[in-house]
């Protein structure tokens, strides 16, 4: 039961800061039913609580799905935090070992994935309030290329209405 509090903490959290950070999102509703990057962060926290359980075949088949339906493509394996936002997130690719701390933003074409067949720690790993920002489908595959040249800090927060 607490693995699901959590995920529910997690999707109040992804909620919370595109509510926060994306000025086209009117409402709750909005997000929910039109935000892909949402979706898949829902779709990636099933399998993930799965894939730590071990179960065979159903995580990569839950992720399979969710990339068919959101072109964001994030293994089962990857650790995500909470309060991410995949801003247009076409894709979008987070490979198995891949790490995303909390309160993240990555947009579209961003690759965080490996480059061959090794073993272990493959991906990288973005400390918390980081932006993962990339055009013409930019890859990063170790943490030294996933560095980016601007300070890493909390988004402006939006001034209520």
């Amino acid at each position: 039961m607490r693995s699901f509090t959590t995920i529910f903490q997690a999707m109040a959290a992804d909620l919370a800061i595109i509510k926060e950070r994306d000025p086209a999102a009117r409402s709750t509703l909005e997000i929910l039913l039109c935000y892909p990057g949402f979706h898949a962060l829902v779709m990636h926290r099933i399998s993930h609580r799965l894939w730590r359980l071990r179960v065979p075949l159903l995580p990569r088949l839950l992720s399979q799905v969710g990339r068919s339906f959101t072109g964001i493509e994030i293994h089962p394996g990857a650790r995500i935090g909470q309060g991410v936002f995949i801003d247009h997130g076409m894709g979008v690719v987070i490979g198995e070992t891949s790490v995303i701390g909390d309160h993240c933003l990555l947009y579209q074409g961003v690759t965080l994935g490996g480059t061959g067949k090794q073993h272990g720690k493959r991906h990288p790993t973005r400390p918390p309030t980081a932006r993962w920002w990339a055009s013409l489908g930019a890859s990063f595959t170790n943490p030294v290329s996933a560095l980016i040249p601007w300070p890493t800090r909390p988004f402006p927060m939006r001034k209520p209405a």
